[in-house]
């Protein structure tokens, strides 16, 4: 991973299964025996086999050379290529990581859509920063303690001259 690179960029397995389903559809036909048993066996390939994304290139390729007019085929086969690199479900799947955009768009909805979308509201770029900020620690149960690391954070020692006169007192004399 590079350096200063915050996380890893991971393809939705269903967005790319997707491009797959419309390759060997637009070869073995919509609902076709060979159809489902061509996809689903490169579809497990390429979410269990280490090198799984490689392969479905190579068959893609394969499928490319001998259906050369075919707009579907070449299409899915540059996207492949283009994001092999994203592709790697087997090894992301080994450390954890999702493969499937599902969480990342729940906690949007629940995160960002119920907070900033509710009716008449409009926010700035740094004000909805900020709520945002707040709302992600409220519902991770890390406010307490970021809290408190921001109180310390900004703790500002205050001291007073000694020739202090407390108006209040003064004006009803």
């Amino acid at each position: 991973m590079p350096d200063g690179y915050a996380g890893y960029q991971i393809v939705d397995f269903f967005h790319a299964a997707e491009h797959l389903a419309d390759a060997m559809v637009a070869v073995h036909g919509e609902g076709t025996v060979r159809f489902t048993l061509e996809f689903e066996k490169h579809r497990h390939i390429l979410r269990h086999d280490t090198d799984g994304v490689e392969k479905v290139i190579r068959h893609l390729r394969y499928l490319a050379k001998h259906h050369r007019r075919n707009r579907k085929v070449i299409s899915a086969l540059g996207y492949f290529r283009h994001h092999r690199h994203r592709m790697r479900y087997a090894s992301f799947a080994r450390r954890h990581l999702p493969i499937g955009s599902g969480i990342v768009e729940a906690a949007c909805k629940t995160l960002v859509s119920q907070r900033l979308k509710r009716s008449g509201m409009r926010w700035r770029h740094d004000g909805g920063q900020a709520i945002l900020t707040l709302r992600a620690l409220e519902q991770s149960d890390r406010f307490d303690r970021a809290w408190r690391m921001l109180a310390a954070t900004y703790v500002q020692i205050v001291s007073l001259p000694d020739n202090i006169v407390d108006i209040a007192s003064r004006r009803h004399r």
